[in-house]
């Protein structure tokens, strides 16, 4: 078993769609937010968000992302008032190679994940962020996650490991 120390600097919510399933619609303006921690449901999603329940067995319960992708879209696109919620993702963290724990499982402070795949960026991207930063972020979009035990996550250092 191989352990880490992350920093978890945002743990996000939102109670509604603002691009996904919208192709063609346009985007909506649902709040996202960040909490100080979230409640984590096995097999159903977060408490309070917009894929708790959404499918069975959904492969983006919860989503992961790195806050150096963050730093690095700020810098090159020019976007010093980028914030993180801009990309969606539930959980930005500091100290991880996400895409290492694509189809591993692993716990997150006191939750078991199972890393299912990419957060793979679209088009929505340039429209949230800037034009460019859907390509930017390919191989970069974040990891997607089935949660395997309930509890909450909260923001702070937190143990990962590699199970």
């Amino acid at each position: 078993m191989s352990t880490l120390s992350v920093e978890l600097t945002h743990l996000f919510i939102s109670p509604g769609h603002n691009y996904y399933g919208r192709h063609g619609e346009g985007s909506e303006n649902h709040e996202i937010l960040d909490r100080e921690k979230i409640e984590c449901v096995a097999g159903r999603g977060l408490l309070d968000d917009r894929f708790f329940d959404y499918k069975e067995d959904y492969k983006g319960q919860i989503t992961l992302f790195d806050y150096a992708t963050y730093e690095r879209v700020m810098s090159k696109f020019a976007l010093p008032d980028l914030q993180p919620s801009a990309f969606r993702r539930n959980v930005v963290l500091k100290g991880a190679d996400l895409n290492r724990l694509i189809g591993k499982d692993f716990s997150l402070g006191v939750i078991e994940l199972s890393g299912s795949e990419e957060a793979k960026p679209c088009y929505w991207m340039d429209e949230a962020c800037a034009p460019g930063v859907e390509k930017f972020l390919r191989g970069f979009g974040g990891l997607r996650c089935r949660i395997k035990t309930s509890g909450c996550l909260t923001k702070g250092i937190q143990p990962l490991r590699i199970l």
